[in-house]
């Protein structure tokens, strides 16, 4: 999920007049590639007339059937590329490969440009290097064109696969540094071959997707059926020409490398000009001079899949033995379309820094390209990738290979443009955000849910080991009783009520109790809901602040340590608890102090208020079928697990009786740790959310909760005094138990109002976040 970025502080810098002539071969090739792409997926000329084998195109992977037809706003489908560029000893540049289905990297470069500008302001300044704002103000236009309905303010979303994708940070970065919301395939949805975005608002309509999901996972009914990444029904909307794609769908066809060994030709014949920056030698063994060539130098060349994949691994960085390389040719000679041979690459090198010096290392170079007024703009940089050993021909971020800043030198002083707030620049004020979307909603909702089951297991474990006597497990059993229905109720410990060997057996209850705490198998053990609450916490990471990253960071790297290096003893257990609960602690805090009073915050509390009622109302109702309900001793454990024991001392100057305690934690609205309390900042909550405001009569969840409260203010707990057992029985064990079946439809109604959307927003793209 993370590892560091290696950037190298010291620039690759191109001189201006070198760069020219890139910046001309890139121009050429690309808009090479967009023609080939539009003719593979339209008239099909190059195929008919011979320039292409129609196995080059029809035997791949990569080209997409149910994508041939679909028209492209100004037959562009080709709306960015990147070519991985290496410079040779001699300082001839080659393209190594195409990169025309999601040419990732553009964010890193821009990191890397904030980081070097910033620690060699100098060099910077005086070198003249020029901005990369510019490349990206022009994919910002390039994007609102697109848009395929006339509208002053296209939406624009960023199509990500989620974190879990290994350039989730850049996603992440860009869509923020170009002010786009950054959305999973959950959050959208195709009705009436129209693509919407879910959010608490409703369904409100998208215009142009960016696309980080590769080709075929983007939609499930007609690409790859067992895709959880994209959207059922995108296809059909983009040939309905009602949401445009960047890039088109199927553009990685021409990510094979054997296309590279046809471009000289098809320049000539679709541009009339020759190729101006040429590839690497390739030769495609599904013609023959190229096959017979290439099983003769089997050897010297790089032999690749020359589609992508899943059957032939081949590792070009790894020398072949003898009898890999004769498998090697039987496989060429059985299936040669499957096969295309490159020439071995050599790097030039650049100074890198290295322990503590500069050093000599092999770089490539990846350029990006953006399509604009009717041809393409380059980014004056790009990716610069740098060899983690000396002689290096093989270079790979995720095998330990660096970064550099790339520097374009400028003749004359270069504009100084930025899309970031400059000293002075005017900006509109805003007290809310964006609307935000359902997706992120649920995960906040069950963030603030997972959060108080961990506070709440914690505060029951750690009551029933204070209170756990090896010598006296027998005698202990009644006072644990409460706590122990509690967390079988809640999952913490299926069945413990139904194992009576645990009373004569201190050593197996002592091990049920750990294994509530550190048991990742366990459904609902402390470590399995603080898992899950890493989890969703990941899912909303770019909407949550780094303080709060790293206090559910550190609560998972406790909690995910091997139980012998954490705990001999239930004293041990204990202390881990303790910290546990400081951590939780913590985390309410950041989301109460630091979280604005928008949407965020809302589904994080609502989440949080439904757990603790229904963990507290599972305490009462446990207690009040004890036959020990009265016992002070149990009514201490009550309001220890419920915070609420000083309060109690205050009040009382008494020990613990029982109809004090079940007000204090049922019914006391000013106690922030009693039932009602949580009610009521639930009706709150409610009458805060955007269908609820507009709404003539109150949802379901809201007359449930105005019910509740209205129950709970009624009901009085001096009626428990007069009574010696069945507790559960009385006017307020029916209430409790009522509350209790109330609060998962109060969960119900949240999840199908504002999670699941029927409905298409009438309020535009107002709302808060």
């Amino acid at each position: 999920m993370e590892r560091p970025w290696q950037l190298d502080p010291i620039p690759f810098i191109i001189a201006p007049d070198e760069w020219r002539v890139l910046e001309a071969g890139l121009i050429q090739r690309a808009t090479l590639l967009n023609r080939i792409l539009a003719d593979c997926y339209g008239a099909q000329e190059l195929i008919r007339s011979r320039w292409l084998s129609p196995a080059l195109v029809f035997a791949q992977p990569d080209f997409l059937r149910p994508c041939h037809g679909i028209r492209a706003p100004g037959d562009t489908l080709l709306h960015f590329y990147a070519a991985d560029l290496a410079r040779s000893p001699d300082g001839r540049w080659w393209v190594v490969s195409d990169r025309t289905q999601i040419p990732t990297g553009a964010g890193y470069a821009l990191a890397n440009r904030l980081v070097t500008s910033r620690i060699l302001p100098e060099a910077f300044r005086d070198n003249h290097v020029h901005r990369l704002a510019g490349f990206f103000r022009d994919a910002q236009r390039t994007l609102v064109e697109l848009a395929p309905r006339p509208t002053d303010e296209p939406r624009v979303v960023l199509l990500t696969p989620g974190p879990h994708n290994e350039t989730y940070f850049e996603q992440a970065y860009l869509a923020r540094y170009l002010g786009y919301m950054l959305v999973e395939g959950q959050d959208l949805t195709v009705r009436d071959d129209n693509v919407f975005l879910k959010t608490l608002n409703g369904l409100e309509k998208v215009d142009v997707i960016l696309r980080r999901v590769d080709d075929d996972f983007c939609d499930p009914l007609e690409l790859r059926n067992d895709s959880i990444l994209g959207v059922p029904g995108l296809v059909e909307a983009a040939r309905a020409g009602n949401v445009t794609i960047a890039n088109a769908l199927g553009s990685g066809l021409l990510q094979s490398p054997a296309f590279m060994a046809f471009l000289p030709g098809l320049c000539k014949h679709m541009l009339g000009e020759k190729l101006k920056l040429p590839s690497v030698a390739t030769w495609w063994c599904g013609q023959e001079p190229a096959r017979q060539y290439v099983l003769e130098h089997l050897d010297k060349l790089v032999v690749k899949p020359a589609f992508r994949s899943r059957s032939i691994q081949i590792e070009p960085e790894k020398p072949l033995t003898e009898k890999e390389r004769e498998e090697l040719r039987r496989h060429v000679q059985f299936d040669p379309d499957l096969f295309v041979a490159q020439e071995h690459v050599d790097f030039s090198t650049a100074p890198a820094w290295n322990d503590g010096g500069l050093a000599p290392r092999s770089v490539s170079l990846r350029v990006y390209l953006v399509a604009s007024g009717g041809s393409y703009h380059v980014m004056p940089g790009g990716l610069t990738r740098v060899s983690p050993e000396a002689g290096g021909r093989f270079i790979s971020m995720q095998r330990g290979g660096s970064s550099k800043d790339t520097w374009i030198i400028s003749e004359m002083p270069v504009e100084e443009i930025t899309l970031l707030p400059t000293a002075g620049q005017a900006t509109e004020l805003r007290r809310t955000g964006n609307n935000l979307p359902s997706r992120l909603a649920d995960n906040f909702f069950w963030m603030g849910r997972y959060s108080e089951r961990a506070d709440a297991t914690s505060r029951l474990l750690r009551s029933a080991l204070q209170r756990f006597n090896p010598e006296r497990t027998g005698s202990a059993m009644p006072l644990l009783a409460p706590l122990l229905r509690t967390l079988e109720v809640q999952g913490q410990l299926p069945g413990v009520m139904k194992k009576p060997e645990l009373r004569q057996n201190p050593e197996a209850f002592e091990a049920e109790l750990l294994a509530a705490i550190f048991d990742p198998g366990s459904a609902g053990s402390l470590r399995n809901t603080v898992d899950h609450l890493f989890r969703v916490a990941v899912q909303v990471r770019d909407r949550t602040s780094s303080d709060m990253w790293r206090v559910i960071n550190r609560l998972n790297d406790r909690l995910s340590m091997p139980v012998s290096s954490l705990v001999m003893l239930a004293g041990d257990a204990v202390a881990v608890l303790n910290e546990t609960l400081l951590g939780l602690a913590a985390f309410h805090g950041l989301a109460r102090e630091n979280m604005t009073r928008a949407q965020a915050w809302r589904f994080i509390d609502m989440g949080l208020r439904i757990e603790r009622a229904v963990y507290l109302g599972t305490l009462l109702d446990a207690t009040s079928r004890s036959p020990d309900a009265e016992n002070p001793s149990v009514l201490e454990a009550m309001l220890e697990i419920a915070d609420s024991s000083i309060t109690y001392r205050s009040r009382y100057s008494l020990l613990p009786q029982i109809a004090p305690v079940f007000d204090l934690i049922l019914l006391d609205d000013k106690n922030p740790r009693s039932v009602l309390f949580q009610v009521n900042q639930l009706k709150k909550h409610f009458e805060r959310l955007p269908s609820e405001r507009d709404a003539a009569q109150p949802g379901s969840g809201r007359a449930i909760l105005h019910d509740g409260a209205a129950r709970l203010e009624r009901g009085d707990t001096r009626e428990l005094a007069g009574l010696k057992q069945n507790w559960h029985e009385s006017k307020v064990g029916r209430l409790i138990q009522q509350t209790l079946r109330d609060l998962p439809k109060v969960s119900d109604a949240i999840a199908a109002s504002y999670f699941a959307h029927s409905a298409i927003s009438r309020t535009g793209r107002g709302g808060e976040a």
